[in-house]
């Protein structure tokens, strides 16, 4: 089916005709005897079993990955995708990277494939191996996603870079360190009891925000500016995938389908000094056009999954998705009767989230699509947003350079 041309087409009447056929997620955390070769394999046999296709049907694949480079010494990681079967030998397979969001971006180059007609069946593997690596040469790797000029070369931080965050947050607002402080921790808090149900999470915790805020500092030692340990995100291995397929083709094949209803992809300055460091002005950008392709406003949002790298960045992104005003994100985690935890009218990061679930930067996207989508069908790894039939993305690379949201819509 041929796409019309977006800029002619009214508002919701789009129609994309890319559905998710075959999920797969690892489990996150630090796997031990697993590597990345391993994890690529794994979850692309996973998705591909799920999915009902032979591997022979498959026409191409993409692997979103960070950087086996810098964590495991692998470049050229893109031909291992071809040990997941021997039919899979000659197909064309490609490696996506965008920092933390490079398996969304890889999602993505599936999903325009099929629309572009060049593909029926396409499988996207989203990886990542970091936890072979000390924590020093961990946050170098990870540092090669700022700005090297000014940034990683000068020995700045992913911590450090957010952090900058929550005090340009602060200082805009007026807050205090201490209002600061307790909001963080509601963030962190939230993600560990909602991981408590997802048996694929890398930290589910019972500590609640109280708990957090009264740790003895070597528990809870001081990061970089406003963060402590508890308000960063995991140093995960893990794996998902995903098979992507025409609708029609998964309506035929599946009795229950997810469809791709909307994209918004934007990016902005590399560099951090260049832009605000109080809002992800090309989140909201990119979450807006997201649901202006599906025809939908952030009210008809059922489940969200988002890109809580940090705790401030979920006070963000809730100002991003147009939940709160800007400089009121808070607000909806001090009521925890508020609609984003489990049981509102939009739960966010029912998975706990990547400051719990955990956070292989290169399978996040990936596992974002796959957690929502299984939402959408009713079959929620872990706790299960009831009648949820209209779901959101929100994938960060850098610190809010690239920006890459989905709604995904139960169709059958």
């Amino acid at each position: 089916r041929v796409t019309r041309h977006a800029s002619r087409i009214p508002r919701g009447e789009r129609e994309m005709n890319v559905s998710i056929l075959g999920t797969y997620n690892s489990k996150f955390g630090k796997l031990e005897g697993k590597s990345i070769y391993d994890l690529i394999i794994e979850a692309g046999k996973g998705a591909i079993e799920d999915s009902g296709l032979n591997p022979a049907d498959i026409d191409a694949i993409y692997v979103g990955n960070f950087s086996s480079g810098g964590f495991n010494g692998q470049e050229h990681l893109a031909p291992v995708a071809i040990d997941i079967h021997r039919d899979l030998r000659f197909k064309p397979v490609t490696k996506v990277e965008d920092a933390c969001a490079s398996s969304s971006a890889a999602v993505y180059e599936g999903v325009y494939s099929i629309l572009a007609g060049r593909y029926k069946n396409v499988l996207v593997i989203g990886a990542e191996k970091m936890t072979e690596l000390k924590t020093r040469d961990m946050m170098r790797v990870l540092g090669m996603a700022s700005y090297c000029p000014t940034e990683g070369s000068k020995g700045e931080t992913f911590p450090g870079l957010f952090a900058k965050f929550a005090t340009g947050y602060r200082d805009h607002y007026g807050y205090t360190d201490e209002q600061m402080r307790k909001w963080l921790a509601m963030s962190a808090a939230k993600a560990y009891k909602n991981a408590k149900s997802n048996p694929l999470a890398h930290m589910p915790s019972d500590l609640t925000w109280k708990d957090i805020l009264n740790l003895p500092p070597e528990k809870n030692v001081q990061i970089a500016g406003l963060f402590h340990l508890h308000d960063c995100s995991l140093v995960s291995d893990g794996s998902a995938a995903v098979v992507l397929a025409t609708t029609d083709r998964a309506k035929s094949m599946k009795g229950k389908v997810v469809e791709f209803a909307g994209i918004g992809h934007t990016t902005d300055y590399l560099e951090l000094s260049k832009r605000e460091n109080y809002t992800l002005k090309a989140g909201k950008m990119a979450i807006s056009k997201a649901l202006d392709e599906a025809g939908l406003t952030i009210n008809d949002i059922n489940v969200a999954e988002v890109h809580d790298c940090f705790t401030i960045t979920e006070i963000l992104i809730l100002e991003a998705m147009g939940l709160a005003k800007d400089g009121e994100g808070w607000k909806l985690l001090e009521d925890e009767q508020s609609m984003i935890y489990p049981g509102g009218k939009l739960p966010v990061n029912l998975s706990g989230g990547l400051k719990a679930k955990g956070h292989p930067v290169g399978a996040t996207g990936v596992s974002m699509h796959v957690l929502i989508a299984k939402q959408l069908m009713g079959e929620a790894i872990g706790i299960q947003a009831e009648g949820a039939e209209i779901g959101l993305t929100f994938n960060i690379g850098g610190s809010g350079a690239s920006n890459l949201a989905s709604v995904l819509r139960r169709v059958k």
